[in-house]
């Protein structure tokens, strides 16, 4: 009689898996989508108070100097938060510290409503949204630098370049046709939501041990010694050039588009809304140029420098094009158009310099990519009385504001196309 072996079940490794209700692959998809879900909610709460400053301030009988202090205390949080959340993020794990982070803004956003008959406490509400969203973004690009492959690094941050477009193009949609405390409240427990699909996502992470800590450690050290070069590299330094022009650009249309529509063409609040299409443009063209810029290279038909190159110099010219012939056009449809197109080419960046961090300091993208957003914050509270000045002293004329942001759109085009790199230098 012929003995059949016996089969003795073997105990499987436990495989923890991410919760079926999330919608993308676990692992490096899971990281992506997570990230870009995390800038939409960060960008659509940056726009919000725009929109919403009117009606509060005539509810609270705020001047027009007043407003002009809550609506700068965003960016005066954002920019003191950047470097230190390039530096966390690479220290103390990425995607603890996001979840730190949007849970931060997300509570600072719904409180907003509630501490908004105080100024002051209006201005500390603003201030900590800008902390916790300038923590946010380095610390996203720290998790994708780390975990997406060089052939694939393009098109992730070129899906979170485009997640942030449409948060600011759906928020500038539907925050006008709602109370200006709908709007703070559904974001903010919006962001809430966010943490905890994040918490599901993350159940697998294995804790630090010993090695990995004795590892951080190392790493801090070569990061105080690296910081020379973090801030002396020609390479960094053109990236980070290319950032505050590209910038530039960007925050004058995103402060004074609703404005400048309403003063030039007498929009109404329907032909203001049109302002929410350049954020639509800049999404759109952000993800396909990400998939270009990937196939281009994948394919060996343009090698990875030439490709950052190219879209950094179509990223900054175009926009600069568009840009002065929206100075001058005289319909408002045409003007919406070019500013549209404007906000679309400027999204090519993602491919280009947005993305040459990961390529010159992959160990520390998270850094470089703070220490730009803090030099690309710059804009942010200066283009703001900037504007407005040379508007008053030009007679009302806009064109000025305009000539001056396509002009550093070119200088920074050539200024990165003579330094930049994709070689790791640090």
């Amino acid at each position: 009689m012929k003995l059949e072996p016996i089969k003795i079940p073997m105990p499987t490794s436990p495989v923890i898996t991410e919760a079926r209700w999330l919608p993308w692959e676990a692992g490096l998809g899971s990281a992506i989508w997570l990230c870009a879900f995390a800038n939409f909610i960060n960008s659509a709460d940056r726009v919000i108070m725009p929109i919403a400053i009117g009606a509060l301030s005539a509810d609270y009988e705020y001047t027009l100097v007043q407003q002009g202090w809550v609506l700068s205390a965003f960016p005066a949080g954002y920019i003191s938060s950047q470097i230190i959340g390039g530096c966390a993020g690479s220290q103390l794990g990425g995607r603890r510290l996001l979840l730190s982070v949007v849970l931060l803004w997300s509570l600072s956003t719904l409180l907003t409503p509630i501490v908004a008959s105080s100024f002051h406490l209006l201005i500390f509400a603003r201030v900590v949204l800008g902390l916790g969203e300038g923590l946010g973004l380095p610390t996203m690009y720290h998790i994708l630098a780390e975990g997406a492959p060089p052939r694939q690094r393009s098109s992730a941050f070129a899906y979170l370049a485009a997640a942030g477009s449409v948060g600011q193009t759906i928020a500038s949609l539907v925050c006008p046709h709602f109370p200006w405390e709908v709007c703070f409240y559904v974001f903010g427990v919006l962001g809430l939501y966010w943490c905890v699909l994040w918490l599901r996502s993350s159940v697998g992470l294995k804790p630090p041990s010993t090695s990995d800590q004795m590892l951080l450690c190392q790493k801090m050290r070569h990061q105080l010694r690296a910081w020379d070069r973090f801030i002396c590299s020609s390479p960094l330094l053109a990236i980070y050039f290319a950032h505050f022009c590209m910038n530039w650009t960007a925050y004058v249309i995103m402060h004074w588009l609703p404005t400048y529509l309403r003063l030039t063409f007498r929009a109404d609040p329907t032909g203001i809304s049109l302002a929410a299409l350049p954020y639509l443009a800049n999404s759109l063209f952000a993800i396909g140029t990400g998939h270009l810029v990937d196939n281009l290279v994948n394919a060996h038909r343009m090698s990875l420098r030439h490709a950052r190159v190219t879209a950094t110099a179509l990223g900054l010219i175009l926009p600069a094009i568009f840009l002065v012939a929206f100075a001058f056009v005289k319909s408002l449809y045409l003007a919406i158009l070019m500013v549209s197109l404007s906000m679309g080419a400027l999204a090519l960046n993602s491919a280009g310099h947005l993305s040459n961090h990961a390529d010159v300091a992959p160990k520390y993208a998270g850094i470089t990519f703070a220490i730009s957003n803090t030099i690309a914050t710059l804009p942010g509270l200066t283009v703001g009385p900037l504007t407005a000045r040379l508007v008053v002293e030009s007679s009302g004329r806009w064109w000025p504001s305009f000539v001056l942001a396509s002009a550093l759109n070119l200088v920074g085009a050539m200024v990165y196309a003579n330094y930049a790199v994709t070689k790791q230098v640090i």
